[in-house]
């Protein structure tokens, strides 16, 4: 007869220890990191807040941390410049592609407009006269570099787009310290005023708030920085007036926070770490060893005596520094010997600092830092010693993924508005004509100024093995050449082929330009093997 569940004894439940529980094994919740009853989580209880309540109360202090140091830590600095240059570089500049089809239109207009339109960009962006900068003091490509470091630094890259109608071409970029974006009167943060910011029922940033002068400035300007100035983000027809580029990494974000945030410990931590055992190394360089005077307590006591005026002490020194004062020593076969006052000793300095493990801790470190930045320890440290063509291959796949990612949000959401709003004005202004038949500029503006923004290439490892792979990817239809020659060079295919199109007409007779040699011979007998034909 079986037996019904009712009727089957119990097994005594042996009750969680302590021990147990701090260990995770019988906790008060399902899930361990919700558990409170742990040591190792007991205090450790972070709170839920809206995204704005946890970057604007706390985001001037990151901010000044962040850039003091960047001023004064070579880590720090190191990282910014390199990424400034890997993402963005000295030419970053667009490689328009209207969308033809979109449009309604032929391949061959788009050719000719995207020539038309870059012609005129580089004849805007990098004009030695800096017209396109509202102070007239950098190109456009060193405002984009300048604008992006002010990201990675400060946690937003902040511009408006001004018309000067008496320049040559009249739209100007002003790059804006994020310090002057913030509240009139510096009230506090409302629903629909958040760090300078007015926000719509729907969330959208509808006008920027920017103090006229900053209030710490070293010159007096009090009037200046108690006024404010309000901007729309949008002017007529959609034109870009303000730029605010930032990580969006909540609904409900307003305001950018640096990317040096959390790692800004880390870096201070071994920024002092580094400076004390500096201090230790240069201290042993110079105080190599030092003279010990065999005076204890109670040669001080008999010293001072019972009157205690300490005459017998200063006329103690007084007969040292006497016996030390320009004495040479004694000669003996060349070298030098020293005498010293009677009971004097030589004491030698302990040289065991820095400490043997520093490499390796400022490594650990190091490794840390670069993680947060998202770049390579190796980049970071600038350090390949041990670091073979297959480790360096996977580390530049992996960190230029990233690169790649930021460069296009980047381009996205600063370069591309600026751009559009320079492209408005060239059609307007009658500079670029469009096909009878057209459609509306306005109504397709993002088709018409569609682009891929170029910066620096990814470079080369290997650059044998890296031609070759980019050749092997074109002939099998993986990539195009424009692909691979903005990807490894940061060129444009087109001005390259123009440029060995006139070096192929400039060649002597009987004499072959490297392009015109047999692209198969790039791949390598190993992979694809031809017969050169005969002449």
């Amino acid at each position: 007869m079986r037996q019904s569940w009712t009727e089957m004894p119990k097994v005594p439940r042996k009750k969680a220890s302590l021990g147990e529980r701090d260990a995770g094994f019988h906790g008060t919740t399902p899930y361990t990191a919700a558990d409170s009853t742990i040591d190792t989580l007991a205090g450790y209880q972070p709170e839920n807040r809206a995204v704005d309540s946890e970057i604007l109360p706390g985001r001037d202090k990151v901010t000044a941390r962040a850039r003091d140091l960047v001023r004064n830590n070579g880590w720090a600095t190191g990282a910014i410049a390199k990424e400034v240059d890997s993402v963005i570089g000295a030419n970053f500049r667009p490689l328009l592609k209207p969308d033809w089809r979109a449009l309604g239109l032929s391949a061959e207009w788009a050719r000719e407009f995207k020539e038309q339109v870059e012609a005129l960009w580089r004849v805007y962006a990098d004009d030695p006269r800096h017209f396109a900068d509202t102070t007239r003091s950098q190109s456009v490509p060193q405002m984009f570099a300048t604008a992006y470091r002010s990201y990675l630094i400060e946690g937003e890259a902040l511009a408006l787009v001004n018309w000067r109608r008496y320049r040559p071409t009249k739209t100007t970029m002003r790059l804006v310290d994020t310090d002057l974006l913030s509240n009139p009167m510096d009230m506090a943060d409302s629903e629909r005023l958040r760090g300078g910011v007015e926000i719509t029922r729907d969330g959208i940033s509808r006008a920027y708030h920017f103090r006229q002068g900053h209030r710490n400035a070293s010159y007096a300007q009090s009037a200046d920085a108690m006024r404010w100035k309000r901007v729309a983000r949008e002017g007529r027809y959609g034109r870009p007036q303000v730029l605010h580029f930032f990580d969006k990494q909540r609904d409900g974000q307003t305001r950018g926070i640096s990317r040096l945030a959390p790692i800004v410990e880390k870096l201070k931590m071994e920024d002092h770490y580094s400076r004390v055992e500096l201090q230790a190394a240069v201290i042993n360089a110079v105080l190599a060893a030092f003279i010990k005077s065999p005076m204890g307590p109670e040669v001080i006591d008999e010293f001072f005596g019972e009157e205690g005026d300490g005459s017998g002490f200063l006329n103690y020194q007084a007969a040292r520094s006497d016996f030390y004062k320009d004495r040479k020593g004694l000669s003996l076969g060349g070298a030098r010997v020293q005498t010293l006052y009677p009971n004097d000793e030589i004491g030698m300095v302990n040289t065991a600092r820095p400490a043997a493990q520093f490499a390796d801790f400022e490594s650990a470190v190091l490794r840390h830092i670069a993680s947060g930045l998202g770049i390579s320890y190796e980049q970071l440290a600038s350090d390949w010693s041990k670091t073979n063509y297959s480790s360096a291959r996977a580390a530049m796949i992996e960190i230029w993924r990233g690169f790649t990612a930021r460069r296009t949000s980047f381009a996205h959401g600063f370069c591309q508005p600026f751009f559009m709003a320079w492209l408005e004005e060239m059609v307007i202004d009658g500079h670029l004509k469009l096909p009878q038949g057209a459609p509306d500029f306005y109504a397709f503006w993002p088709a018409y100024a569609r682009s891929k923004w170029i910066g620096p290439g990814k470079g080369f490892v290997d650059p044998v093995k890296e031609a070759q792979a980019a050749a092997m990817r074109v002939s099998l239809s993986l990539s195009t050449l424009e692909e691979e020659a903005a990807e490894l060079t940061g060129t444009d295919y087109a001005e390259n082929m123009a440029q060995i199109q006139a070096e192929i007409a400039a060649m002597p007779e009987n004499a072959l330009h490297p392009m015109q040699e047999s692209f198969a011979k790039l791949l390598g007998p190993a992979v694809y093997q031809q017969d050169t034909p005969e002449d």
